[in-house]
């Protein structure tokens, strides 16, 4: 095959990749994780009372840096979680206890996504830019901390290549859907279990 159509080719595997993309718009398509079957599926003990687990599976703390309301889309946005650098496909667990309310997947923004409220409704834990989610993750289930949520991932705005987890907690009123949260910072609540450890 000469140069012309090497440049064809390659033009039409990326147009049907495009139409592939295009036809999906959202939902619960995203496909579950099957690698994380054999991740740890617990802690080997419960966080203490108001204490959360480091969302990422075997990340240390070096991976957490406050970037919460930093400048995002040259200032269009404010940065409203934590970006925790990870390898792609590393497992990402609950950080608190709660109800998966929402799986949530746009082409932009944080992608494949996880919402999960707090027993009191009152807080709402955002897990961004996912892989996949785990195989036995569903809206409604309950999680304890440390349960499986999905793997790291850059999907979203996260940029290609740029692997990490998105994570967020907004106060919401019991009464208040999935979507009505007002972002906190998550930094000094995870760096608060990891001074009590």
């Amino acid at each position: 095959m000469n140069r012309i159509g090497w440049t064809f080719l390659a033009i039409f595997v990326l147009a049907g990749g495009l139409v592939a993309l295009l036809v999906d718009f959202g939902g619960a398509s995203v496909p579950p994780l099957r690698a994380l079957a054999d991740a740890p599926t617990r802690l080997a003990a419960p966080p203490r009372s108001g204490q959360l687990v480091l969302p990422v599976h075997g990340v240390g703390w070096s991976s957490i840096h406050d970037s919460f309301g930093q400048e995002r889309a040259g200032g269009e946005r404010r940065h409203t979680g934590v970006d925790i650098m990870a390898p792609a496909g590393a497992p990402v667990v609950a950080a608190a206890a709660g109800t998966v309310e929402k799986l949530y997947y746009s082409n932009g923004g944080g992608g494949i996504t996880a919402y999960v409220r707090s027993p009191d409704r009152r807080l709402s834990y955002y897990y961004a830019h996912l892989a996949a989610y785990a195989p036995t993750l569903r809206e409604g289930e309950k999680v304890r901390a440390g349960d499986p949520i999905g793997a790291v991932g850059d999907s979203g705005n996260a940029g290609a290549g740029n692997f990490h987890l998105h994570f967020g907690i907004e106060r919401v009123d019991p009464d208040e859907p999935w979507y009505r949260g007002r972002a906190i910072n998550p930094y000094p609540l995870l760096a608060r279990g990891r001074a009590e450890r």
